[in-house]
């Protein structure tokens, strides 16, 4: 078999035929990688290994990655995401089975962009509606008369400086929702979590008998959401997402780290 590759590098000639190997996990990895999204508009890898014979090994020099339009578990879109390692360890005997699986840990410098379509849409997903429906809060318990708590009609519109503009509703289950509206800062905290910071609540909007508790309801669904946005509870299995920098641009979410892969997960 090993004879047969290197029989076919030498047959296409020194310029081209150093490059069978990357061809053969280009289409490997490209396949791999569109299986981890629910929905892919466009998966593009590249793969260096030079010389080819590398591969026979299981080396190989960099790969990279990026995407547009991918839906990870159905309700999380992401409008641009890439990676890019250096020198990855892999088994080569998964390649020729149509699969690919590293050897060891690597790390990758990664970057992933959210609209504020996309961030929206994520507040529909049920990872995400169980942590804001039919809350029983403490701090919330005189409001509703001891009644579950739900934070509905979430809408969020980015702003300049890391800032967003947060609008919802809070249902007392005494049939009138309370609005909510508010300006808080975002940022990133242990490398992992993104943090709610600053609230500044906006009152103008909201009957006079309802601007107590929609500054209280405000509050408290900034805790709520200040501990839930946690990339471990959202990492692919195998796949570690780690936070350097977050800043909003125009309409998008802009997050920049690195991600530690100790396998490729199969399915996202």
């Amino acid at each position: 078999m090993f004879g047969g590759l290197t029989g076919f590098t030498q047959a296409k000639g020194d310029a081209k035929g150093t490059d069978w190997g990357e061809q053969m996990l280009n289409t490997v990895a490209s396949q791999t990688i569109r299986h981890l999204f629910t929905k892919s508009e466009s998966v593009e890898v590249a793969v260096r290994c030079f010389p080819s014979s590398k591969l026979l090994q299981g080396s190989i020099d960099s790969f990279k990655m990026s995407g547009n339009g991918l839906l990870i578990r159905k309700d999380f879109a992401i409008e641009e995401m890439s990676f890019e390692t250096d020198a990855v360890s892999i088994d080569f005997s998964s390649v020729l089975s149509g699969k690919l699986q590293l050897k060891q840990a690597t790390q990758a410098i990664a970057k992933v962009i959210l609209s504020e379509e996309g961030i929206n849409r994520s507040f529909g997903a049920e990872l995400v509606q169980k942590r804001l429906m039919n809350l029983e809060l403490p701090q919330l318990a005189e409001l509703s008369g001891g009644q579950p708590v739900s934070f509905t009609d979430i809408q969020v519109e980015l702003l300049p400086e890391n800032r967003l503009k947060l609008m919802a509703n809070a249902d007392l289950n005494d049939g009138e929702p309370v609005p909510m509206n508010m300006t808080v800062s975002i940022g990133i905290e242990k490398r992992r979590r993104v943090s709610f910071q600053n609230p500044q609540v906006e009152l103008e909007m909201v009957p006079e008998s309802q601007r107590d508790m929609s500054r209280t309801l405000s509050m408290a669904l900034v805790d709520i959401l200040d501990n839930m946005i946690d990339l471990d509870r959202f990492d692919l299995d195998g796949v570690k997402m780690r936070l350097n920098r977050l800043e909003t641009e125009g309409k998008t979410l802009v997050f920049s780290g690195y991600a530690e892969i100790e396998r490729i997960p199969s399915t996202g």
